[in-house]
């Protein structure tokens, strides 16, 4: 066993160094700043928009909509239908490559769950703080980032770091794509060694492996954005 580690290990994790961590720090990168843009403009309700009632009420159906699709359908089946459904429609340019259709479903997926998280954050804060900044002479705008956003942040990390634990593990999926992540190279070693067992019980460790080292950041995190509130107990 001990030699069967040492054989395919160095290149499952070579494997994961180079395309499964990149993956996932890229997807969840952009995929906060979706989930961000989407919870922010869904939760924000202005007194006074220049999109106007009917503007804002179609931006919020569309932003509902794309959080509806990414929620409701697999992300197996969406990787399948950027990948190899969109070339067939001619618009092929969204995703020229494997690489690219991976980063695209995984941000887009994850955004949209992340969204819903931030979004129940946002709504967790008393209403009672939005009228005192108002009593304070506070602007619409001023009351929801200088109140409302700052502790919806603090509250949702636990919930955005629980979505890149998820995002690292379903950047398996990527192999559907011929993107030679972990996964996808213990199947091709798999089909050599004949051993499934073996190689997949390696490949489930070092996922674990990599999820527990790119999670440990997330303690220091909290406690920086804990530490207000510390300090005011």
């Amino acid at each position: 066993m001990l030699q069967f580690i040492a054989t395919y290990a160095p290149q499952l994790i070579i494997a994961g160094i180079k395309y499964t961590i990149p993956l996932a720090l890229i997807s969840f990168v952009i995929a906060v700043v979706i989930a961000a843009a989407v919870a922010v403009l869904r939760s924000y309700v202005p007194h006074a928009t220049g999109l106007g009632k009917i503007g804002w009420r179609i931006l919020k159906f569309i932003l509902s909509f794309y959080v509806w699709v990414f929620r409701s359908t697999p992300m197996l089946v969406q990787l399948f239908v950027v990948f190899y459904g969109l070339p067939k429609l001619g618009i092929s340019w969204l995703s020229p490559s494997g690489w690219s259709a991976a980063v695209m479903v995984l941000s887009l997926n994850t955004g949209a769950y992340a969204s819903e998280a931030i979004r129940a954050a946002i709504s967790s804060i008393p209403d009672t703080q939005r009228e005192a900044g108002a009593a304070l002479g506070m602007t619409d705008r001023q009351i929801f980032l200088r109140i409302i956003l700052p502790q919806a942040t603090r509250i949702s990390i636990p919930t955005l770091a629980n979505s890149f634990v998820s995002l690292v593990k379903d950047t398996s999926l990527a192999s559907v794509v011929t993107i030679v992540e972990m996964f996808y190279l213990s199947q091709q070693l798999a089909a050599v060694n004949f051993e499934p067992l073996q190689m997949y019980l390696l490949v489930a460790a070092i996922y674990a492996l990599f999820v527990s080292i790119l999670s440990f950041p997330q303690r220091y995190i909290q406690r920086w954005a804990d530490r207000f509130v510390k300090e005011q107990r």
